[in-house]
């Protein structure tokens, strides 16, 4: 039996090695093209919602003014050109800039700036009020940051119609393709990680019991199974091993097209369910559109087949199917690439160190770092347990004659008792994160803020039933075990009294 000279046998395994890695990090340059298109809809979407609370959420006359955020909610490594001035105009200026770069990189229009500059000016929107994000907000900015370096403008776009190339491949293989697969799976894996020392979610199987408990955020679906145990047990480890294995299915390198089928579908069931039983706004949405880059060729034949007379019409080229996967040879775009090495590094490691089997922490600058190019990241969500402090706010005010009305429930009479509804209190899912985090005892400093712009918001929009008193009080139910029933307990966050 012979044996192989050691420098073959490492080029053989260095052949193998890539053939791996083409195998399971190649891209469809179509459904990037998509995935793109989606990740534009969704910025513009996010920034239509976030315009109708424009001046509440981030200007000098809302609830974090500029000189609240930097004494009280900023970090020196963080940057915001939305920190350049409290105005109104000044902030309606920056969000029709990024209403048009997010337009442009849609139309694929100078596709690599536009894609940077709405990277850029989405950044700088969430660092101007870190009260208001969820895990949807860092993932929507990452997709964003991995497409600055995809050619996600290959397809698809006005750059493509405008170039003179005739024929084109597919398959897309690079640095920056691994990266974007990396980050997808990072969002569960590490998801499912960071629950895993919390019984509720590994053995006792009562997390969707205490999600669906959050009157705050349940939906009448969710209120529908609510009562059945044995349904909540079932769902709550299925959802833990969904985001836990299913996303490993990506990395399987034979049969790529099944596993990877099966992967997208089960990972888009997951945000079905829980857009159906859970207020989350647009994480769902973010979560499914941020897939589209994965779908497999065999999905987009068969699309484009349907659609040919558009292929054939815009986008014509010599293959139906490109043959092989390419990498990017030009010396400038391999060392963009090359770069892009320790991001990927960087971020498994900073979603290791927020587990429980990590024994070290990213700390000092090069925690810096991370925020300064905006890689950090957390998907911790309802993990390692569910959230128990549940309840719903009063708004207590006295008008000028004496008279005791709620302003949050439009001036009506002062009523304790529990909302039939407590998720419609709620404009949209920013208000109910602000409303969670104005909680938390660390937020306590920013509190009487909140209190004094309800307080003049209700007077200039009232002067005919003006207040002089307003306690804004959160009436709290604690969540317990088995249906348990507690008395809710009247807690006074934040008043203001005129003299």
């Amino acid at each position: 039996m012979g044996f192989l000279h050691p420098r073959k046998a490492h080029s053989l395994l260095m052949k193998k090695a890539i053939q791996y890695f083409k195998s399971v990090f190649t891209l469809d340059l179509r459904a990037l093209a998509l995935l793109r298109i989606g990740i534009a809809a969704v910025v513009l979407l996010d920034l239509c919602i976030r315009a109708t609370d424009l001046k509440a959420h981030y200007t000098d006359e809302g609830l974090l003014p500029l000189s609240a955020l930097f004494q009280y909610a900023w970090d020196s490594w963080n940057i915001s050109i939305h920190n350049v001035s409290g105005l109104w105009f000044v902030q309606v200026m920056l969000f029709v800039a990024a209403a048009f770069f997010a337009l442009a990189m849609m139309l694929g229009w100078k596709t690599k700036l536009s894609t940077a500059l709405s990277w850029l000016l989405l950044m700088s929107l969430q660092n101007r009020n870190n009260l208001i994000l969820q895990g949807g907000d860092d993932l929507l900015r990452m997709i964003l940051f991995w497409g600055i370096f995809l050619p996600w403008g290959k397809c698809y776009s006005l750059d493509k119609l405008r170039s003179n190339e005739l024929s084109t491949e597919y398959s897309y293989f690079g640095i920056a393709s691994i990266g974007y697969v990396v980050q997808i799976v990072s969002v569960y894996v590490f998801s499912a990680l960071l629950k895993e020392p919390s019984p509720e979610w590994t053995s006792d199987g009562t997390a969707i019991y205490y999600a669906l408990s959050l009157d705050q955020m349940v939906f009448p679906i969710g209120k529908l199974i609510y009562p059945y145990v044995g349904v909540l047990k079932f769902l709550t480890f299925t959802v833990y091993y969904i985001e836990l294995l299913v996303p490993l299915l990506f990395f399987v390198p034979f049969y790529s097209f099944f596993f990877r089928s099966i992967a997208i579908l089960m990972l888009i069931f997951l945000h079905m369910g829980i857009a159906l039983t859970l207020f989350v706004g647009l994480f769902f949405i973010i979560g499914i559109v941020s897939l589209i880059g994965l779908f497999p060729s065999q999905w987009l034949n068969k699309a484009e087949k349907k659609l040919a007379w558009v292929r054939k019409k815009y986008y014509p080229v010599a293959n139906d199917v490109a043959e092989i996967a390419t990498i990017e040879k030009e010396p400038i775009r391999i060392f963009r690439q090359l770069i892009l090495l320790p991001v990927i590094i960087y971020i498994l490691l900073w979603n290791w160190q927020t587990t429980s089997f990590s024994n070290f922490k990213i700390e000092g600058d090069i925690r810096g770092v991370g925020q300064l190019i905006g890689v950090n990241q957390n998907w911790g969500m309802f993990a390692p347990s569910v959230f128990k402090d549940d309840g719903w706010y009063v708004y207590e005010a006295r008008t000028n004659n004496g008279q005791l009305i709620d302003i949050g429930n439009g001036g009506n009479p002062v009523n304790y008792t529990k909302p039939e509804n407590a998720v419609s209190f709620y404009k949209n899912d920013r208000w109910r994160k602000y409303s969670e985090n104005y909680l938390f005892v660390c937020n306590n400093c920013i509190r009487p803020y909140y209190c004094d712009y309800i307080f003049s918001e209700w007077n200039n929009n009232h002067p005919d039933q003006t207040i002089n008193e307003l306690k804004i009080i959160y009436m709290k139910e604690i969540t317990l075990p088995d249906y348990q029933y507690v008395e809710p307990t009247r807690e006074v966050l934040a008043s203001i009294i005129l003299n």
